[in-house]
């Protein structure tokens, strides 16, 4: 069947990626960050600041203070930036076939409508390599993305889970070790065993340091040197970096190492490794009953079994937190290595950390519907709970240990490894063992529902 492709424009429909198309609504709040457009925006916003902090504090005078008019119109280049102005700076790269030289060209036609500013015209990507634009423009991406987006979107997480465990309280249930009944636990504790890992990386990932470079072609500063040997480059572009609100990286080539993005793809892999691994589990705590879901209106869990109400939420955020990972971790191990002072491959990879992040938001947004629908089923805990007197075996023979009884663990072993036992032989074996009256008394009093440690207090912590 031959389709007429020109009656496909973009959209959701058409896209050939599902983050611009199933997905769009979920990755929309990435596309003025991550997308072409927000590349093309950071990278007018370092030449415009590039060319102010020059006239400002280079101490050029060739390039004197600019008047609060230039100054007000070249700020309102970057914040009335819009689709129809990138949308220019891509016409010019038709021609130019280089991107960063187009947005130089962009700024050079719009100054060059102001009288005031003509003569700062050939200031404009002074001493600069694309890549000065490039590694600075990547990095307030970076930053921009973890800050507003993927940290607040883990947050949320995190919230929803806390709220999650204060729905299940106290209510014990049987762990599961190798997918068999083992030591009670509660629901709480566990979620509490999630959050506490999810804080961690957050922490890991919010103080990760971003990094920029702007010393020039292989950064040493040799184009700012010849043109003027006495100022003090160092300082002016470490000045100009922290003007940006990143970290000055002093020793490069003509590159960015990207040791950093490295660093902060990798936090973001870790918190999505521990989401698949909380999603995973929450599966099959609903395959076993621990958590029912609620009915959606309308929804269908299955074409022919009416009856299904799938974990649909959580398989597809196992899903696009794979894939996020992948490229992730693809990103990680490549972008720092480059041959010699600078080669390209880095160019084609830095453009999916939008697909990489858009999966992690898509998969976020999919847990949190997921994690709405759960309601805890303590009755359903409470019968696994009350058909599972064999985990008390542990503490039986870990008592019998305190008090010297030769081969306890290897008595507990043949009396319950394997086996379904009940109230009544526990208490019976218990009845035998050469234990004072009072630790015979206190042992019977055991049960698989109060056998559960200190988890609520594990549960509860500040």
């Amino acid at each position: 069947m031959s389709v007429n492709t020109d009656q496909f424009p973009l959209s959701p429909l058409t896209a050939v990626s599902p983050i611009d198309g199933r997905y769009a609504k979920h990755t929309a709040v990435l596309a003025a960050i991550c997308s072409e457009f927000g590349l093309i925006r950071y990278r007018t916003l370092v030449e415009v600041r590039w060319l102010q902090h020059l006239a400002a504090q280079a101490d050029i005078p060739e390039l004197p203070n600019l008047d609060p008019a230039s100054s007000a119109y070249l700020d309102a280049i970057v914040d009335d930036f819009g689709l129809q102005d990138a949308q220019r700076i891509k016409s010019i790269e038709a021609t130019t076939n280089h991107d960063v030289k187009a947005v130089e060209y962009f700024l050079q036609e719009r100054c060059g409508e102001v009288a005031a500013l003509k003569s700062a015209i050939p200031f404009l990507h002074f001493a600069c390599t694309s890549e000065d634009i490039n590694n600075l423009a990547y990095a307030m991406m970076v930053k921009e993305a973890r800050d507003q987006v993927l940290l607040p979107k883990f947050e949320a997480t995190r919230s929803q889970l806390s709220a999650l465990a204060q729905t299940c309280g106290e209510k014990p249930m049987l762990s599961r070790t190798h997918g068999q009944t083992a030591s009670p636990t509660t629901m709480a504790k566990e979620i509490a065993n999630v959050i506490e890992r999810i804080e961690r990386q957050m922490a890991q990932l919010a103080r990760a340091e971003v990094l920029g470079k702007f010393n020039g072609a292989v950064g040493n500063f040799n184009a700012h040197v010849a043109a003027y040997p006495d100022a003090d480059w160092q300082s002016i572009s470490a000045a100009f970096i922290k003007q940006l609100g990143l970290t000055p990286n002093h020793l490069t080539t003509q590159i960015e190492p990207h040791d950093y993005l490295a660093e902060i793809f990798d936090s973001i892999c870790r918190l999505n490794t521990i989401m698949i691994d909380y999603c995973r589990d929450t599966w099959s705590y609903i395959s076993i009953g621990y958590f029912r879901q609620q009915s959606i209106a309308g929804e269908v869990g299955s074409s022919t079994m009416p009856h299904k109400v799938n974990p649909i939420d959580f398989e597809n955020a196992e899903g696009n937190l794979g894939i996020a990972n992948a490229l992730l971790q693809h990103l990680g191990a490549k972008l720092p290595i480059s041959r010699w002072q600078r080669d390209l491959t880095d160019s084609t990879v830095l453009r999916n950390i939008g697909p990489a992040f858009g999966h992690t938001v898509i998969a976020l947004n999919a847990c949190a519907r997921g994690i709405g629908k759960l309601e805890p089923d303590p009755a359903r805990q409470a019968a696994d709970l009350a058909d599972a007197w064999e985990v008390l075996a542990e503490p039986i023979q870990t008592v019998m240990r305190r008090y010297g009884v030769p081969n306890s663990y290897e008595a507990l072993k043949d009396l319950t490894r394997g086996a379904r036992i009940d109230r009544a032989t526990l208490h019976k074996f218990i009845d035998t063992l050469a234990l004072p009256a009072a630790e015979r008394a206190r042992l019977k009093t055991l049960t698989p529902e109060n056998y559960t440690g200190i988890a609520t207090q594990l549960a509860t912590r500040p």
